[in-house]
This record gives C-alpha cells, sequence and structure tokens, in this order.
C-alpha cells in the first residue's frame, strides 16, 4: 500500500486509516486489542473525537503508558467547542483521555462556517496557541457542507480537511479533491462506506487508492472487519473493469438524495431514531438480515407516524434532506416488506 503526504503538515502515512468512532460500542479489552492489532498490522493513523464518548480514552489505554514510540503513530481528534473556554476544556480533557502531551490534527468538528483570524468568538485563535503551545501540530477542521469545506481548503489557514468521500461522489465533491491538492490541504475522507451502505470493501479501497493526498478513515468496530482493512495493506486493489463497472453500477442505484446515517439531525422531538430509520429501505435492499425486521425495530419505525413534521430536524441535515418526507417514504417500503410482499 502507498504513503500518502497528508498536505503542508508533511504527515506520511499509509493511506489506510483508523476511524475510532465505532468502538465506543465495545468493551474497553476488546478496543485495546483491535487497536493493537491495527497498529502491528501497519496502520499509524487513529482519529477520534470529544464526542466520540470513550473514544479517546480507548485509544489513551492501548498507545499509552509506554506501550510504544508516540513518534510512530499519528492521532488526530476533535473538538466541538464553540466558546474559547470549552476549547481549552477539551484540549485539556483529549490530551489526558490520549495519555499524551501533545496532539497531532486537532480538528474543529462539524464547523458550520470557516472560523478565522479576528472573529468575536476568537476560535481561530485558540488554536494558533495551542500550537504555539505545542499541545497541538497542525490545524485542522471538519465539514459535511460542501462549501463550508471549499472555503476551509481554500482559507490558507487549515492544514487538513475532513469530508465525506467515497465512490458515490459526484463531480463536485471529486473536485474537492483536487482543491485540497492545489492548495496543500490534507484530505481526511470521512464516511468512506456511505454510512454502511457500502458493502464492497474493496472497491471503496480500490477508488480511494486512485487519489493522492487523501486519507480514509474506515470505522472500525471488530476483528474481523479490521482483519479485511489489514489484508489491503500487502495486496491493495486496483480499479481494474470489473470494480469500475460495480462502481458505476453502484452510482446509479444510489443517486439522488439518501440519509448517510451521521445522525446529526437527533434527537428528534417525538423520540423518532431518523438516523436509522430514514435509511431503512435501503439497508434492508444492501444488508439484508432478520435483524432490521425484528420486534425492537418495528416498534422503532412505527414512531415514524408520529412525526409532526416540526422542521427541527431539517436545518441540521448537512445535506439539506427532506427528513420528513424521507421518513414517510422509508416507513411505507418497510411495511410493505413486513407483509412480505418484497424478500430481503
Amino acid at each position: 500500500m502507498k504513503k500518502v503526504t497528508l498536505g503542508r503538515t508533511g504527515i506520511s502515512v499509509v493511506q489506510n486509516g483508523f476511524g475510532a468512532l465505532p468502538l465506543q460500542r465495545v468493551g474497553m479489552d476488546e478496543a485495546v486489542g483491535i487497536l493493537r492489532k491495527a497498529y502491528e498490522g501497519g496502520m499509524r493513523f487513529f482519529d477520534t473525537a470529544r464526542a466520540y464518548s470513550d473514544s479517546e480514552e480507548k485509544l489513551g489505554m492501548a498507545f499509552g503508558n509506554g506501550y510504544l514510540d508516540r513518534k510512530d503513530i499519528i492521532i488526530a481528534t476533535k473538538t466541538p467547542a464553540k466558546t474559547p473556554e470549552d476549547f481549552w476544556k477539551d484540549l485539556d480533557t483529549s490530551l489526558n483521555k490520549l495519555k499524551t502531551d501533545y496532539i497531532d490534527i486537532y480538528q474543529f468538528h462539524l464547523m458550520g462556517e470557516c472560523w478565522r483570524p479576528g472573529q468575536d468568538n476568537g476560535m481561530y485563535e485558540c488554536m494558533v496557541r495551542a500550537k504555539e503551545q505545542g499541545r497541538i501540530r497542525h490545524i485542522g477542521g471538519t465539514a459535511h457542507k460542501l462549501g463550508v469545506a471549499r472555503e476551509i481548503a481554500e482559507s490558507g489557514l487549515y492544514e487538513t480537511l475532513q469530508y465525506p468521500i467515497s465512490y458515490l461522489a459526484d463531480d463536485k465533491e471529486k473536485e474537492l479533491i483536487e482543491i485540497c491538492n492545489k492548495n496543500n490541504v490534507g484530505l481526511i475522507c470521512m464516511k468512506a462506506l456511505a454510512g454502511g451502505l457500502i458493502t464492497n470493501s474493496r472497491a471503496a479501497m480500490a477508488f480511494m487508492d486512485q487519489y493522492e493526498g487523501l486519507i480514509p478513515i474506515w470505522g472500525i468496530q471488530r476483528e474481523s472487519e479490521l482483519d479485511e482493512w489489514l489484508s489491503y495493506m500487502k495486496d491493495t486493489p486496483v480499479m481494474d473493469d470489473e470494480i469500475t463497472g460495480f462502481i458505476k453500477a453502484e452510482q446509479e442505484e444510489l443517486k439522488g438524495e439518501f440519509c448517510r446515517g451521521c445522525g446529526y439531525c437527533m434527537p428528534c422531538t417525538v423520540g423518532i431514531q431518523i438516523n436509522q430509520c430514514n435509511r431503512m429501505a435501503l439497508m434492508l435492499r444492501r444488508a439484508p438480515g432478520a435483524a432490521w425486521l425484528n420486534e425492537y425495530w418495528q416498534g422503532e419505525m412505527e414512531k415514524v407516524k408520529d412525526c409532526i413534521e416540526c422542521g427541527a430536524c431539517l436545518p441540521k441535515c448537512p445535506y439539506g434532506l427532506d427528513i420528513p418526507a424521507l421518513l414517510k417514504k422509508n416507513y411505507e417500503d418497510y411495511k410493505e416488506v413486513l407483509k412480505g410482499n418484497r424478500g430481503v
């Protein structure tokens, strides 16, 4: 597997990163085992966030206390802070949980705008100050809205950008890769499996391997998943005719509006699990299984009927989806499956 350099950070790692968000769903011992196996298998880039409950703590338990030379891995984490007070609190907490003296890439999480020097909130100045103190090494930002992402990449203020990129990306999103390379900004690709809708890891890896200057972070919570990604360290898939044809078919099937399952629309005012219920039809078609039809999910889907179309979720969606309409469609499709009119 080739190495990539993340823009002007100078960070050079193999193009296969570890996304630690799912580790909050497993126990400490299991998480530590998975992380250490990832390191032993050659992964060197690990991405987490203050918002991922105990994910940072699990990274700290795996790699702190002298388990390895800190310089051997790259740790990226994020702060959702909107005030300087919360920024410094989050930074202290992250350093403590990660058991480290510095963070390689510190990112503003889910940026709704490109923060710049001189703004009243003083947030960008916090990043600069933390870098001067040596507590962080590089300044980054994450975004789900393409316009904000482009502004971050073109601003000259951020050394990395994290944005959803997968083989379902449209031409404007692919152009963002070029913009980042042109501006010497390292691109960290989240949701490289489109929130679970992409089930062909070989095709996903081959797509990413075409590009320079970016690193995908694969969300991993099971050892079996890790084994799959580690196998690509030596046998990296390439974009041959078979994979190219497969991706074109996938793009045709999934074109248009669909929920990525990010959950930023939550919480729902009437308790609907929007991020799952709003893509139930796709999950039944692409990842069929009895679990989606069990009593629990039947109850959760019934809650869709409680939607009062209050609109609270709409401005939160990074993709501008008509959430109430998609919920209704998914509910109707789900009921059809339960009636046995479609197989899963």
